[in-house]
Formats: structure tokens, sequence, C-alpha cells
């Protein structure tokens, strides 16, 4: 008999005795396999070196037409949907900026914006790019840092507001909140760490905010964790702010940038690209671990 446990195909054992005289050649063993349609399976054979070579072909054909197809893309982008944007939204934009507010101003608005958008679940990174147009690498970076501080702690402590109705939404998502909650367990430091491979993880920053006090992590841990985890993303919004005004002020006077400036950006803008992904692939495959860690625990 032939026996099937759910999609597997077991092995079965024929064995036929003969006697001599009935045209048959002895007692033989039959070892051999069938499908559910009682099909005998035949052993699958790799693949030979020319359909390897053809396979290869194949790959490298659609890698070809991937790669063209976004560089067309790319072209048209660069020729002109960027110009057409810079010309009617951006430079529009920064002029009505410098001209209605004085830097004094803008950093006050700046900071009032990074503080209360995430309490409003309002995103926050165009005042980061704002702060870097206007303000650069160290005084945005202060100044994004001072409105983050404010921007985490105040869902942290109107999420306890609601906190069983955040336990309630975790319920029905368990994928996320199984990775949230990782940060809830252990003494401070390991907090400290899951906090910090959360925020730079692609979770939404807004979301876990208001989640993070249903995971019963205590707020020393939590504030910490966050200003060490977002810093890789704020240096990432002002380098895309300043990289804004420098094509914007490079369009507006109808120049264009020098060889120098050119590989600058696009060095810059590749190593942010890079800087990203690895920091985005570490901090996920260290959560998975931590996961893995903690579930015996749960159960």
């Amino acid at each position: 008999m032939t026996y099937y446990e759910e999609a597997e195909v077991v092995p079965e054992l024929r064995v036929r005795v003969g006697e001599e005289g009935e045209g048959n050649k002895g007692d033989y063993l039959a070892l051999g396999t069938r499908d559910r349609s009682g099909n005998d399976e035949a052993e699958k054979e790799p693949p030979s070196p020319k359909r390897r070579c053809g396979r290869l072909v194949w790959y490298l054909v659609k890698l070809f037409l991937l790669v063209s197809c976004l560089g067309l893309l790319a072209a048209v982008c660069i020729k002109w949907v960027w110009p057409f944007l810079m010309d009617k939204e951006v430079i529009p934009i920064i002029n009505w900026e410098t001209t209605t507010f004085s830097p004094p101003v803008l950093a006050v608005l700046v900071f009032a914006s990074v503080a209360i958008f995430p309490t409003l679940l309002l995103p926050s990174t165009p005042s980061w790019w704002v702060a870097g147009m206007t303000f650069g690498y160290g005084y945005g970076f202060l100044l994004i840092m001072s409105g983050v501080i404010v921007g985490v702690s105040l869902p942290y402590f109107v999420g306890s507001l609601f906190h069983h109705k955040i336990q309630n939404w975790l319920e029905k998502h368990p994928k996320r909140a199984s990775l949230i909650r990782s940060a809830g367990r252990g003494n401070c430091f390991d907090q400290f760490r899951a906090v910090i491979l959360i925020r730079i993880s692609p979770f939404p920053y807004i979301l876990y905010n208001y989640c993070a006090v249903a995971t019963n992590v205590r707020y020393l841990p939590y504030i910490l964790g966050s200003l060490i985890g977002v810093v890789p993303e704020i240096f990432i919004a002002i380098y895309t702010g300043i990289l804004i005004k420098t094509l914007a002020d490079a369009s507006h006077d109808q120049r264009s940038l020098s060889a120098p400036q050119i590989v600058f950006n696009v060095l810059g803008f590749l190593g942010t690209v890079a800087t990203t992904i690895i920091f985005t692939v570490y901090a996920k495959r260290q959560l998975k671990t931590i996961q893995r860690e903690g579930e015996p625990l749960l159960e």
C-alpha cells in the first residue's frame, strides 16, 4: 500500500515472489515512489551545462532591461521632471520661507513642528529638511534633536492614557506587536538596545511613539535609545535638505554644477543610500535575534 502524509510522497515498497517455471526471473525487490495519481516519479536529473548557460543569459538579459528602464526613467526625471518641480514648487517655497521668516522665527517653527507633529500623528521629516537647508549640519542637528526630545516624550505619556486601547490594537497585529514588545523585556540596557534597533529599523517612527508605553519599556532607556536611534535618520534628512537647496540654487541661477560638486553630491547620495541599507538590515537581523531569544520567556 502507499501512504500519503499531507503533500509528501511516501516511498512504496513492493515485493513480488515468483516461482520457477512461471516465466518469472525469481524473487526481486522493487523500490519506488508514486505521486497521488499513482504514477512512478522519475528521478530528476541535474540541469545540463547548456541549460544552465541559457538560464544565466536570460537572467543577464532581464537585469539589463531592468537597469535600462531605471536609467531611462532617471534620465527623464533629471531632464524634465526635476527642473519642473524646482521651478514650480521648490524654489517658490524656499523664496517664501526666506522672505517671510527670519532665521530665529524659522528656528522656533522648526522646533515646534518637530516637537508637536508626532503627537498629532503628522510627519515631521519636511521640518528636518528645512533645518538642513537653513541651518546646516551643526545648528540643524542641535535644533532637530531638541525637538525630538519633546516629540518622542509627549506621545509616550499621552499613550499611557490609552494603554488598554493600544494593547487591543497590538493583539490584532501580532507580528508588529512581537517586534516592539521585544523592547520591554530584560533590564534597562536590553531595553535601551532594543529601542535603538527599532528606531533604526523601518518600523514607523510616529507609531512606535505611542506603542512603546504598551510594551512596558521604561522611560529612561526609551528616551536615550530614541535619541541615539534617530541620529542616522537626522543626518540623512539634513543632507537631503542641503542637497535640495544646492540644486535649487543652481536651477534658479540658470547654471550647472561644477564637476567637483556633481561628484560630491553623487558620492554623498550613494553613501547615504548605502548607509541606510546597512543600518536597516543590521537592525532587522538584531531584532529577529532578540525576538527568538524572548519567545521562550513568553511561552
